[in-house]
């Protein structure tokens, strides 16, 4: 289910967005917290229930992991941390170069073997960095392991889950605890919430939709001449340089709808510009 769909803009987000204030109107954070996380689900689960069981897997798994490094000492506690960090990129190694490992192995001996056709799973870098850095923070004391539902809404969260940003456990974690404000500040606090997500969410549509999809047509005809022949001098410069607003466009648009989803439900994702899915909107109203 992609932003721009009109699953997502005219079913998926309404439901979610109009549940969520329900539940929040009632004052019970651990009820918004669980529709949240149902709701994630459900949008990941749209494009493969499948791999929903693997996404389920591995954060139960770094979970565990966390909670063990947090009350671990000594060479246990780093014995823990690599063994986490490493089945975490061995899981990321299997599906995005698996197939890429057995031709190579062919290719240096001679002795073929049947490619796997691993399918990538939507946003398995994403996620699996996302833990990598949870981990890591658990490892040199940044974080503190805590609820489980509150762990599984930080893996989950489908304004960030395909593609970010990337965010630190300790940036987003105090926030799921507070997702009901206090009555005095309530309505004010949502009412600038709204306003900025919606906002941020229709700008990073304009981006995506206005900008960079109608680009991609002076995108392609260099890659198609370059996959068949020579490309010349001017249509490899309309080629580069479209491609590189094209990428700007994409991304940035992403992160502006997914920094505003967050915003709609009282989240604020921190736009981190050394990151390549950074997004340049100004967030800090």
């Amino acid at each position: 289910m992609l932003f721009t769909s009109w699953q997502f803009l005219l079913v998926f987000l309404p439901v979610t967005l109009g549940g969520f204030v329900l539940l929040q109107r009632q004052g019970s954070n651990e009820a918004c917290v669980a529709w949240l996380l149902a709701a994630s689900c459900l949008f990941y689960g749209y494009w493969s229930v499948a791999y929903l069981g693997l996404l389920t897997g591995a954060m139960t798994a770094n979970y565990l992991a966390g909670r063990m490094i947090d009350n671990a000492h000594g060479k246990t506690r780093r014995t823990l941390f690599v063994v986490a960090i490493c089945a975490n990129l061995a899981l990321l190694g299997y599906y995005k170069y698996v197939d890429f490992f057995i031709s190579a192995f062919a290719d240096i001996t001679g002795i073929r073997a049947p490619l796997l056709h691993v399918f990538l799973p939507l946003g398995i870098s994403f996620f699996t960095f996302q833990k990598i850095a949870y981990i890591s923070d658990i490892y040199v004391g940044k974080a503190k392991s805590g609820r489980f539902l509150d762990f599984a809404l930080f893996v989950f969260f489908f304004p960030q889950l395909i593609a970010g940003p990337i965010v630190h456990h300790a940036e987003v974690m105090p926030q799921f605890r507070r997702l009901t404000a206090p009555s005095h500040l309530e309505d004010d606090a949502r009412w600038t919430n709204y306003a900025v997500g919606f906002a941020l969410l229709a700008i990073g549509l304009i981006k995506k939709v206005v900008v960079a999809d109608n680009i991609s047509p002076f995108v392609e005809p260099a890659f198609a001449t370059a996959r068949v022949g020579e490309v010349g001098l001017a249509l490899a410069w309309q080629g580069a340089l479209c491609y590189g607003v094209q990428l700007y466009f994409d991304f940035s648009g992403y992160s502006d709808m997914a920094i505003g989803l967050a915003r709609l439900f009282g989240v604020r994702l921190p736009a981190n510009f050394d990151s390549p899915y950074a997004s340049l909107s100004i967030v800090e109203f």
